[in-house]
């Protein structure tokens, strides 16, 4: 086995001093989209990060829509459908220090849309924000107006009357691997590509909006293998620090994303890393738990996950500082990591059916990844609204 690489260990520790987590700040340049698009937010909102604040119970306002008013849900998603006995991971609404998110206008979004493409890019959990906007636009639109169809890695809904779409291309690396089939993707020895982009990114071209996610996949160990070469043919794999090899993805995006994105009338984003909650005992709960059975947010402002990293997310910040094509960072991990409550936890369809021993102890099998809808996925759309409304 050869060596680990790790060329950016320094340029990593040095931007931790000067760059502390919370504080990713990126300006955009100018944009156009439909001069029929509101293009303000309340004045407030200008000096106002909104991805600090706290979690708020509201009956009234929450959810945003039923889930069974949403025919294009994911089954792995649909909580209430499987089982789950308690709602009120529906009604927490986020509520930024300092102002108010902007209320989400489906209308006002599929005007920003008309005529083109939104396109979220990435693994699951981005599949569940896509289904979470599909979800609160589609309310609006008449039945013969709207169609979805899902092909392998890609799925479209279409919005015919605003000649708009909203897709998900399943690249959970970004960037090619031998875990790129959409169905059939549980590989024992994960291997990527990082410097091949293209094989997924000619599906991206002629997006406006693209909303890319990349993280949960890297974590599989300190470091990962990658190829040199193709997948056909001759082939040379090693093992490079996991950092390393995120840091070479991220920036094949940034590459691909300054050659093909125009900055006059184009957006790009970035979800940051979504947390899990595994291990009920880092909010100070069961020894032995996970996020089975919980049904409140944490409360304690400064918790922060073991399965976060911030090492990754510097990588994040260090990649996408200074492009020609401004990246806009959504900044959900820090909001996230309180909703230990809204995971589908066993509530959700299951891929293969749990075995005698997992049925004895339901925590055993507990999904403590993904989000049951609707949920938490809507509010970082609201977060997402109300950036596009920015210019």
């Amino acid at each position: 086995m050869k060596p680990l690489l790790s060329f950016t260990s320094l340029i990593l520790l040095s931007f931790a001093v000067v760059l502390p987590f919370a504080a990713f700040t990126f300006i955009l340049h100018g944009w156009s989209f439909s001069s029929d698009v509101p293009r303000h937010q309340p004045e407030t909102m200008e000096y106002c990060n909104i991805f600090e604040g706290v979690w708020v119970y509201d009956e009234a306002a929450r959810p945003l829509y039923g889930e069974e008013d949403c025919p294009y849900i994911y089954d792995q998603l649909k909580c209430q459908a499987y089982g789950r006995p308690d709602r009120g991971y529906q009604h927490w609404r986020w509520q930024p220090r300092g102002c108010s998110l902007p209320s989400f206008d489906a209308s006002a979004v599929l005007e920003m849309l008309r005529g083109k493409r939104m396109m979220f890019v990435g693994d699951s959990v981005n599949h569940g924000q896509f289904f979470s906007m599909v979800c609160l636009l589609h309310r609006i639109i008449p039945w013969h107006a709207k169609s979805f169809q899902s092909n392998g890695s890609l799925s479209v809904f279409k919005a015919k009357d605003y000649n708009a779409s909203i897709e998900f291309y399943w690249a959970p690396f970004l960037v090619e691997s031998n875990s790129d089939n959409a169905v059939a993707h549980r590989i024992g020895e994960r291997v990527i590509l990082p410097w091949s982009i293209d094989f997924h990114a000619r599906h991206w071209k002629g997006s406006h909006i693209i909303v890319f996610n990349t993280y949960l996949w890297w974590m599989n160990g300190a470091s990962l293998k990658i190829l040199r070469g193709e997948f056909e043919g001759d082939r040379e794999v090693m093992e490079m620090v996991r950092e390393d090899a995120y840091e070479l993805a991220l920036k094949s995006m940034v590459e691909w994303v300054e050659e093909n994105m125009d900055p006059h009338n184009s957006r790009v984003f970035f979800t940051t890393m979504s947390p899990t909650h595994w291990r009920s005992r880092e909010w100070g709960g069961d020894p032995n738990g996970n996020c089975f059975n919980q049904t409140t947010p944490i409360e304690d402002p400064t918790y922060w996950g073991e399965d976060s990293s911030k090492s990754m997310m510097r990588v994040v910040a260090e990649a996408l500082s200074s492009t020609t094509v401004p990246i806009t960072i959504l900044n959900i991990t820090q909001l996230s990591e309180y909703r230990k409550d809204a995971h589908p936890q066993i509530y959700k369809k299951q891929w293969t059916p749990p075995t005698t021993e997992q049925l004895a102890n339901p925590k055993s099998y507990a999904d403590c990844i993904h989000w049951c809808l609707p949920g938490l996925h809507d509010t970082w759309n609201e977060l997402l609204y109300a950036k596009l409304l920015t210019p």
